[in-house]
């Protein structure tokens, strides 16, 4: 700040002329008139360097200085201040309030009554900034969560324009001197008073401790260059519990993260002997009196009874119970769906367990904003990390849902949220009431029950099908969806007589999941007429009058049902001569002929009708040239080769006998196409070292010939 002041000298007059001096005189009066000006000037120099300037609102300045040296305070005229305006404001101290001045430099001056001036320059950077001493409105206590809550007017419409505000809050513990917190809070001045809120929770439970707490604020505006300084410190406002003679110990029941430290008090009339957490002894902080504390460090997660705090003192044990654990986490894996159309099931896995359980367990709501429902999950039981569910009723029409769902506890929350399109996450029932009905002995009709509104949408159905000793076959149908309805599926392609087993599963078109498959369902599916007539040979009897019809039994895809019986029959010349009935299970007949031309015919007859028949010819047409072969098999097969005969229209047909004694002869057969000159006996009953008599018949439009005679071992012995 430049200074400079000035002294008018005082004329020396004697009976108003001017006395006449000693040639030393004017030097002597000089130069104490230099010392006399010397000294005012510094003195004044040194009162405009003291000069202060303060604001607590930007909006008013108060100066003060010091007096010159040798002069009143008292003696002050006025102060002028070189602006736009050259205002003059009279004084009668060193104080003076004025508003605050425009940036830049501004010439000031002092003016006393004894002619005095003083000059200098006011910036506003060399102004401070001090807000007022802030007021405390309210300090309340949560004495269950060791909270303290504090409340004040920050005065922010005494501030001609929005600032930045940083408040420093410390908070003390009786009878410590040092604070226990000290917090910088940042906040916004928006021009109009606001009543603002601070939370603090202890370490130590506040019925432990009387508890203090000041503020002091400071200004940060960027319409301001001078200093910036704190407010003093407000008043101490204290807190207190009321405390009774008894012995207590705090906290009560309380619920901490696991992994924090603690503090925990006994507050008792008498002497506290020892304090622990579970078996494990701790050792004591003295507070005051006979109030005690012990701090436990890292709590571990508690057992599903808590974790025991126990003090023993002169007459008696007292304690709490702590329950540590974690805040819920997030829910993971949230999915949506539907089983009907009529209710979302929403599932989840809870995540890491809390170590919580009764009413400190996590409590979930399942909240959808688009309807406005919602519905709540809470697990008291045993800590389990399970799939956890939750339904909601659907909004008539309303497909697109909107799903938060929240977990709480004591120590938090944590949230998942899902959107979904319901018609595209339905995952059915399981179907139920299978029923199967026939339209013929191929096609079946095959129907179930399936809960749910589906009249919006299509679905997707597999049927499995499956029968003895095959593959299962998976069709899949799509069907118009109902409500709460049976659906009904023609099943084709379906062999006769078979027993089949059904069972069925279900989607939507769309396809979010298959329901469960259903239970079976078996069923017989009816008879048809045989497709084929059975495979026949005939042998003439020893003595040439008899006709021995052999058949074998027919396929179950052929026979189409039970085989009631066979029916044979002989004609000549195309006239029937004789039928004979043979029920199953016999396969033979014997027939007295003449050595005619007969065609015997061999029909398969079951419940629902005759096979075609199987015809063969009488007739044996000899052959006197015929020759004996030998064939060597291996294990319990035989490789038999001929030669092509073209005479050979019909067929072949290798005959021989099981056993290897002659009689009783277990006759077989095999018939191959005409084409082929090779083929493979093959009989569980083979023996090693056992001959076996095999015989190759040709046929014809007559009948049927021997053409060679095979002696066959599946294993030649040697001798």
């Amino acid at each position: 700040m430049a200074a400079y002041s000035w002294w008018r000298q005082p004329s020396w007059m004697v009976d108003n002329k001017r006395s006449r001096m000693t040639p030393n005189l004017p030097w002597l009066l000089s130069a104490l008139t230099l010392l006399h000006l010397t000294m005012h000037v510094n003195g004044l120099k040194r009162g405009v360097q003291d000069l202060k300037c303060t604001t607590n609102n930007m909006r008013v300045w108060d100066c003060t200085w010091p007096a010159p040296l040798g002069i009143s305070p008292g003696t002050v005229k006025d102060i002028c201040i070189k602006d736009r305006f050259h205002s003059c404001h009279p004084l009668e101290t060193t104080n003076v309030k004025i508003p605050a001045l425009s940036p830049g430099d501004h010439e000031v001056t002092i003016n006393y009554l004894n002619g005095f001036q003083s000059k200098f320059t006011l910036n506003e950077k060399d102004v401070s900034l001090i807000p007022e001493t802030p007021e405390i409105l309210d300090l309340s206590a949560d004495f269950f969560t060791s909270s303290l809550l504090l409340k004040w007017n920050d005065r922010g419409s005494a501030l001609p324009h929005p600032s930045n505000a940083t408040w420093e809050i410390k908070v003390l513990q009786n009878p410590r001197t040092e604070p226990v917190a000290l917090v910088l809070l940042n906040t916004m001045l928006s021009g109009k008073d606001t009543v603002q809120h601070w939370n603090w929770t202890s370490d130590l439970p506040l019925q432990c401790a009387t508890h203090s707490v000041s503020i002091r604020w400071h200004i940060d505006s960027p319409h301001f260059s001078g200093y910036k300084e704190w407010s003093d410190w407000s008043p101490l406002k204290n807190i207190s519990w009321i405390r009774n003679t008894e012995t207590n110990v705090f906290p009560q029941d309380k619920v901490v993260l696991a992994g924090s430290n603690m503090t925990i008090c006994c507050m008792s009339p008498t002497k506290v002997l020892s304090g622990q957490i579970g078996n494990t002894l701790r050792p004591l902080i003295h507070l005051y009196g006979q109030t005690v504390a012990i701090h436990i460090l890292n709590i571990p997660v508690s057992e599903n009874s808590g974790t025991n705090i126990i003090f023993i003192t002169d007459d008696d044990v007292y304690g709490t119970v702590v329950f540590a654990g974690y805040p819920p986490d997030v829910p993971q894996k949230l999915s949506c769906e539907t089983h009907d159309l009529k209710e979302i099931i929403c599932s989840w896995n809870p995540g890491r367990i809390t170590g919580l359980v009764g009413p400190r367990n996590t409590e979930y709501t399942l909240f959808e904003s688009i309807s406005g429902k919602s519905a709540v999950f809470h697990r008291i039981e045993g800590l389990t990390n399970e799939t956890y569910r939750l339904g909601v009723q659907m909004h008539p029409g309303q497909e697109i849902h909107n799903f938060t769902l929240t977990g709480r506890n004591p120590l938090g929350q944590a949230q998942s949220a899902v959107v979904i399109n319901v018609t595209e996450r339905v995952a059915p029932h399981d179907p139920t009431s299978l029923k199967v009905k026939d339209i013929n002995s191929t096609v079946v009709t095959f129907s179930w029950y399936l809960p749910g509104n589906f009249t919006k949408i299509n679905l997707l159905c597999q049927i499995e099908i499956c029968k003895a000793n095959s593959k299962k076959e998976v069709r899949n149908a799509t069907i118009r969806g109902a409500e709460d309805s049976t659906y009904h599926v023609a099943v084709d392609k379906l062999n006769p007589y078979t027993a089949y087993t059904f069972r069925v599963r279900c989607s939507s078109k769309t396809f979010w999941k298959w329901s469960r498959w259903s239970d079976e369902k078996r069923h017989l599916t009816t008879e048809a007429t045989p497709s084929k007539g059975p495979d026949t040979w005939r042998e003439w009897s020893s003595d040439g009058k008899n006709l021995i019809v052999y058949g074998k039994p027919l396929p179950i895809n052929e026979a189409n049902g039970k085989i009631l019986s066979y029916n044979v029959s002989c004609s000549l010349n195309e006239e029937t001569q004789s039928v004979l009935e043979i029920f199953d299970p016999q396969h033979r007949a014997e027939i007295q002929l003449s050595k005619n031309d007969y065609i015997i015919s061999v029909v398969a007859r079951n419940s629902a009708g005759s096979s075609p028949p199987s015809k063969i010819a009488s007739m044996e047409i000899p052959n006197d040239d015929i020759t004996v072969e030998q064939a060597v098999g291996l294990g319990n097969r035989i490789f038999l080769t001929w030669r092509h005969d073209p005479n050979m229209t019909c067929d072949y047909v290798i005959k021989w006998c099981n056993s290897s004694r002659s009689e009783p002869c277990l006759l077989d057969w095999r018939k191959v196409p005409s084409n082929s000159t090779e083929t493979v006996i093959e009989s569980d009953q083979f023996q090693p070292g056992v001959r076996y008599n095999f015989y190759l018949y040709g046929c014809t439009n007559q009948g049927y010939q021997l053409l060679r005679s095979i002696i066959g071992y599946v294993e030649e012995l040697e001798a």
